[in-house]
């Protein structure tokens, strides 16, 4: 099977289950950002989330090894790490093979189901 990363995939399922840290890694995905422009967009009504809960929201991402943090001074910059969503596509991969052989199987088994088969002339004796 796929051999992965340290991170188990439980840890990035769950960082992943909620639609927050969806959002969040979305974004990443386009540029890293401040934990303060990270939780912005999720402090406006009618979410009105705090800044500590953002901020949890990336400790759960950082731990699933998701997220890279760098610390300058005051600000906390974030970076989009992606070697665990590879490793969450691969294990997702096989499970698409899977099901996809299966459903040609049963497509293969339903079509030979409805194709009428040709009937057999009889010889006339006399």
């Amino acid at each position: 099977m796929v051999e992965l990363s340290h991170v188990p995939l439980n840890d990035v399922f769950r960082a992943l289950a909620d639609p927050t840290r969806r959002a969040m890694l979305r974004r990443l995905s386009q540029s890293e950002a401040s934990v303060g422009e990270l939780a912005e967009p999720f402090m406006k009504p009618p979410a009105a989330m705090s800044l500590a809960a953002a901020s949890k929201h990336i400790k759960v991402l950082e731990h699933a090894g998701l997220v890279d943090r760098t610390i300058q001074g005051r600000i906390h910059t974030c970076r989009l790490n992606p070697k665990p969503l590879s490793d969450a596509t691969e294990w997702l991969r096989y499970y698409e093979r899977f099901w996809s052989e299966r459903l040609d199987d049963l497509e293969r088994a339903l079509r030979a189901d409805a194709d009428p088969k040709p009937k057999r002339k009889r010889r006339k004796t006399s």
